[in-house]
């Protein structure tokens, strides 16, 4: 009778054991993942950064043992200034701002673009037909500011043709207008993203899509840090971009699956699949496809890039591409 009461006792006391350790196992797990900053240039909630989302949401930072907090930063380049500063050790900006950032002397290099395409489209209305930049003689074309990428990505173009900004009304408009007003007629295009070009589709606009590319070769979204953080800390530049290339992937081979994944975990979105599905369409049509390697620079198309900015005064000098960007942490 006293050993069946002994081997009930040493059972409970197995059984809370396992119970404590089935629970702590978890809490150990997180206790040990490393808490990471990673500043956005816009809002997280954009479909842009849908496959940062997505590597959340799947716990693809989580399986390189990261927790990743996502800050708002204030564009690309502020991005590169906290990271140069050492406010954040990874940021998301496009594949050209370290152009821009080393002229500036922000030791920043981009180790992933997310996709050969450029992250800008000029988008019109059906009925304009536009089928050139030169057709936009006279026109007003919005975009985003005078001191954002998709107003350098529409002078590129225009250069193509042989026209300058004075040959075009362009209308700086912030993130809500140059979608809006364009969505309203009130411009025959815009320099947009997928984002701004669902929500004027959204708000009954026809459109065409000429891609930048045709034109001018600017980039897709890219991953940035510092030149001290690759040299200190390569390990976890290679997760975070490993992860993060993962959710564009992700998006690339399923975007019907991706969108109820990013919907679940952005629930800003709820009920609006159908746009979230038709943007990430478009970053696959457009920006995502055609890499050889995902995340790998062009490093030729950012040598063509670099000399645009210098010839027109954004940059005052070239500066050595090899200081612009890194390709060893993708392809791994």
């Amino acid at each position: 009778m006293k050993l069946s009461k002994t081997l009930a006792g040493t059972r409970r006391t197995c059984l809370a054991l396992l119970a404590a350790t089935a629970l702590a196992a978890p809490l150990a797990a997180q206790a040990q993942l490393r808490e990471v900053t990673y500043l956005l240039p816009a809002p997280g909630t954009l479909p842009a950064f849908g496959p940062w989302m997505l590597a959340q949401a799947k716990g693809y930072y989580e399986q390189e043992g990261l927790k990743v907090n996502f800050v708002t930063a204030r564009g690309g380049v502020d991005v590169a200034k906290q990271i140069g500063a050492g406010n954040a050790v990874i940021g998301g900006a496009i594949g050209d701002t370290p152009i821009i950032a080393r002229a500036q002397g922000i030791p920043v290099k981009a180790v992933a673009v997310l996709g050969s395409g450029s992250l800008t489209q000029l988008v019109s209305h059906k009925d304009e037909r536009i089928e050139s930049p030169r057709e936009l003689k006279g026109k007003t074309v919005t975009v985003l500011a005078y001191t954002d990428t998709t107003y350098y990505a529409l002078l590129g173009m225009l250069s193509k043709v042989g026209l300058t900004k004075n040959d075009v009304n362009i209308q700086a408009a912030g993130p809500a207008g140059v979608w809006q007003q364009f969505a309203a007629k009130k411009a025959t295009a815009m320099a947009g993203v997928p984002d701004w070009t669902v929500s004027a589709m959204d708000a009954g606009a026809q459109v065409d899509i000429l891609p930048a590319d045709i034109y001018f070769k600017s980039m897709a979204q890219a991953i940035l840090t510092s030149d001290e953080v690759i040299q200190k800390d390569p390990q976890l530049v290679q997760k975070l971009v490993r992860a993060t290339l993962r959710g564009m992937k992700d998006i690339m081979a399923d975007p019907k699956a991706a969108t109820a994944a990013y919907v679940n975990h952005v629930p800003a979105h709820k009920g609006k699949e159908a746009s979230i599905l038709k943007a990430f369409e478009l970053y696959n049509k457009y920006v995502y496809a055609g890499q050889k390697v995902p995340g790998m620079m062009d490093e030729a198309r950012l040598g063509e890039l670099q000399k645009f900015y210098v010839t027109n005064g954004v940059v005052p000098k070239e500066t050595p591409l090899k200081d612009l960007y890194t390709n060893q942490f993708v392809g791994k």
